[in-house]
């Protein structure tokens, strides 16, 4: 109503604003202390956007480390494990705070009370709301932009932008150094933004929540438990960044960084929501070499960056590539180090989460069996036009088997990353099927074969999955890598089989090419098929040892001589 007086308080402790959904299938809204009291009722947490999920997930997880102070090392985790959250300790925590209140007059929740322009104006909440994509206003729900919300959906949206804000250029905020012009000029998105983020899923909340709470003793792990606290249990933030001799500091351990402050934002509000938003720089924070901090990435080796940087390794986190399926990254997840590395500082060429190093460590020295299963949960946002909008969002998952993570018994996990190259290969032999049919028809070959490749990604991802999920301990490497080549030998055998018959006539009547060799060779819809076949048991070698093909060698050496697209 005009003229009604705006709320004094949103606490988020008490007031449902957490999307959830139950195990029924079900979905609603929770407080944070409902979320944690009922956190074995609950499937998992939602969000509006899932990079949104994946900022919420840190939060509660600051949280719960900051209410309990550890764990300390496996023992405290495994207490735990058997006896679930202490739901008292953590009521009483948030209970104790007075920085959870959204909208407290000089301490309100992830903000910086009196943050001010010099004009005094406030942005449109398109600002924060990520699924309002600069430019393409058709693909939203929101084409007309974000003009109110309400107090529980603009904390959600408060989360994400510290986590996974864009570039590009900021409000200037009253007291900020670094404001030129009345603006401040790109310093990168927020840290969240940086990393192919990775976390690992149980069969509800409770578990998901404890599978990631990584103990503070973890080998590797960088923790300064004295230092580390969450942005609430810190002095409030004014306009401009920390002081540089902190921030050399820190992150001090995983609360620092899980609610790291890379903004400085200020809601603008009345009785019926929030109306507008203020959205500056914060604290800066390099990606480079916080592979000892971060555990929910991977990470990579940078040769550019160790030139640039005059450093002997730089490693940087490891984004996912939103064009394939997280299983065809599975080596980074399993293996993520080079063979014969003993050390994680050492010259590896990539390092896995550190997050699944801790989830191998629960089945080895904790509670865990062998081959409980967890499902690898992987987030990211792809940024474009120089980092100033959101392109993509990455959200996929593989379940597997904690087995494949440990390092004493490799074998397992070797075969699920060699399961992948057989995939891999054996697209591409269906590829270049699709090339050599187009070809053969006198047309252009690159983008049947595109098509092809995906369709034949598309065709394995299930069975791929199926075949990964089902991997258990005391499985003979050997034979569940043999019984995947023969499943995916006969899948693309199918796919190739539809290629071929839908060729045309003039695939059929075929063309004179010209080899690798440099001689000619009539290319028909016939002899692409006949190759096919020879590619595919070259590449599934395992799918055809116990059934040699009459006049296989004849026709693998016909094969090689038909000059593959490029």
């Amino acid at each position: 109503m005009p003229g009604e007086p705006a709320p004094q308080s949103f606490d988020l402790t008490r007031r449902p604003w957490l999307p959830v959904q139950y195990k029924s299938g079900a979905e609603g809204e929770l407080s944070l202390q409902d979320v944690f009291a009922r956190a074995g009722e609950l499937r998992r947490l939602v969000g509006d956007i899932p990079t949104q999920e994946f900022a919420l997930l840190r939060l509660l997880l600051a949280i719960l480390h900051d209410a309990i102070d550890g764990p300390c090392d496996l023992d405290d985790w495994q207490e735990l494990w058997e006896n679930g959250l202490p739901a008292d300790v953590i009521t009483g925590y948030l209970d104790g705070s007075d920085r959870f209140d959204l909208l407290h007059p000089t301490r309100p929740f992830f903000q910086t009370a009196g943050l001010n322009t010099a004009t005094g104006e406030v942005s449109s909440l398109d600002r924060i709301v990520a699924d309002v994509p600069n430019g393409a206003p058709f693909f939203t729900m929101r084409a007309r932009g974000t003009q109110r919300l309400g107090f529980a959906e603009a904390a959600r949206w408060l989360v994400h932008a510290h986590a996974f804000d864009t570039s590009g250029i900021k409000t200037g905020a009253v007291g900020d150094p670094r404001v030129k012009g009345g603006k401040v000029y790109p310093q990168g998105v927020a840290w969240a933004g940086t990393l192919g983020g990775v976390l690992v899923e149980g069969k509800d909340l409770r578990e998901t929540l404890l599978l990631n709470l990584v103990a503070f003793d973890t080998d590797n792990l960088r923790i300064d438990s004295e230092n580390d606290r969450p942005a609430w249990r810190r002095p409030c933030p004014g306009p401009s960044q920390a002081a540089p001799l902190e921030l050399s500091k820190r992150p001090a351990g995983m609360r620092d960084l899980y609610t790291w402050q890379s903004r400085r934002i200020r809601l603008a509000y009345d009785a019926q929501g929030v109306y507008g938003v203020i959205l500056a720089y914060g604290d800066p924070l390099a990606a480079h070499n916080r592979h000892q901090h971060e555990p929910m990435t991977g990470w990579r080796r940078s040769a550019a960056q160790e030139k640039k940087l005059g450093l002997a390794q730089v490693y940087l986190p490891r984004e996912h590539d939103p064009s394939r399926s997280a299983w065809r990254g599975l080596g980074a997840l399993i293996a993520g180090r080079a063979q014969g590395a003993d050390q994680r500082d050492e010259a590896a060429a990539i390092v896995r989460p550190r997050i699944l190093d801790w989830v191998a460590r629960l089945t080895v020295e904790g509670p865990l069996p062998a081959d409980f299963p967890i499902r690898a949960r992987l987030y990211g946002a792809i940024y474009g036009t120089q980092q100033s909008v959101i392109d993509e969002i990455v959200d996929d998952e593989i379940a597997i088997a904690v087995v494949l993570l440990h390092d004493r018994d490799r074998g397992l996990g070797q075969a699920a990353i060699d399961g992948v190259s057989d995939a891999e290969n054996a697209v591409t032999v269906l590829g270049d099927l699709a090339a050599d049919l187009a070809r053969a028809a006198g047309a252009e070959s690159e983008p049947p074969k595109t098509a092809a490749r995906a369709l034949g990604f598309a065709t394995l991802d299930g069975s791929f999955r199926d075949w990964l999920a089902g991997l258990r301990s005391g499985d003979l490497p050997e034979e569940r890598r043999k019984a995947w080549q023969q499943q995916a030998l006969q899948l693309i055998k199918r796919l190739g089989t539809e290629l071929v018959k839908s060729a045309g006539d003039a695939a059929w009547r075929g063309r004179l090419i010209e080899t690798r060799k440099g001689h000619e060779l009539w290319l028909t819809a016939a002899r692409a098929d006949l190759t096919f076949h020879a590619r595919l048991r070259k590449a599934l070698p395992m799918a055809v040892e116990d059934n040699p093909t009459r006049g296989r060698r004849d026709v693998e050496s016909e094969s090689q001589n038909v000059e593959a697209p490029s």
